[in-house]
């Protein structure tokens, strides 16, 4: 592919930017960068990265093959409207802004452009992001594939249907958090029962990252695999009872339905959009 533009240069755009390059995508002359005024960080990305970046939109649309929509979603009406008259149908939009529906796109671009929605999450930045892509009424299976190319790029890809992206939001696209927020208490407990930070800090990402090995790897449900090592009268045993007194599983099942029931009234507020 000759170009790939990126309307919005954040952290899920540097993501792209690093994995396209890494993987050999394309070159570094083949991407150009622009947001609504952060110049400080356009010339990050071209001194890190060597991209081209620029405030002239007619420049920053010409000849992209794809255009990456990776604006905040409360950008979403000005950051297209911006760029809405040199787009033209061919060109392929890839849009990363969480819980704003193909169709309020389409309309925004007053254009039938092929257009592939995208919920990655955060670990994209090491490469280790958990993507789901979804197709709009005019992409075909090529731009789908496309797509798919470009995120393996940063992590795990699944394909869905674009009304099941807000359950992805809120299981995975929210997901990062959810870990981080249980070592966050995992580390508080360390300290209560006299571990020091530094001692604590590896055995509790270890534990983590081991733990996802298994699941990975092994053949056997999560509730064969915490069952196994959950001895009769252990300690194991005595900890999962307690998460089991204060409702764990209810918890974690109640906040990811609470997430995407959340993503679904904002995408509302744009579908409901004239």
């Amino acid at each position: 592919m000759k170009k790939i533009s990126f309307l919005g240069a954040g952290s899920m755009a540097e993501a792209m930017i690093s994995g396209l390059l890494q993987a050999q995508i394309c070159t570094k002359e083949g991407i150009v960068a622009t947001n609504r005024s952060n110049d400080e960080q356009l010339m990050y990305l071209h001194e890190t990265y060597g991209i081209n970046t620029t405030r002239n939109k007619r420049d920053f649309i010409q000849d992209a093959d794809i255009i990456v929509l990776a604006c905040k979603p409360k950008d979403a009406s000005s950051g297209v409207s911006s760029i809405c008259e040199y787009v033209q149908e061919h060109q392929l939009i890839i849009s990363v802004m969480a819980g704003i529906p193909t169709s309020y796109i389409t309309q925004l671009l007053g254009k039938n452009n092929p257009i592939i929605r995208v919920m990655p999450n955060t670990s994209a930045t090491i490469g280790k992001s958990a993507t789901a892509i979804s197709a709009s009424l005019h992409a075909n299976e090529e731009h789908v594939a496309l797509a798919h190319t470009l995120f393996t790029t940063i992590g795990v890809v699944q394909t869905v249907e674009e009304n099941d992206l807000d359950a992805v939001t809120g299981l995975s696209g929210s997901g990062p958090a959810y870990v981080y927020y249980l070592v966050e208490a995992m580390e508080k407990a360390a300290q209560e029962i006299g571990l020091d930070h530094q001692t604590a800090k590896p055995l509790i990402l270890q534990t983590i990252i081991g733990a996802a090995e298994m699941l990975k790897h092994s053949q056997k449900h999560p509730s064969i695999l915490r069952k196994e090592v959950t001895s009769q009268g252990g300690t194991t045993e005595a900890g999962i009872a307690t998460l089991q007194q204060y409702n764990y599983e209810e918890a974690m099942i109640a906040c990811i339905k609470n997430a995407t029931k959340r993503s679904k009234e904002m995408g509302e507020v744009y579908s409901k959009e004239k």
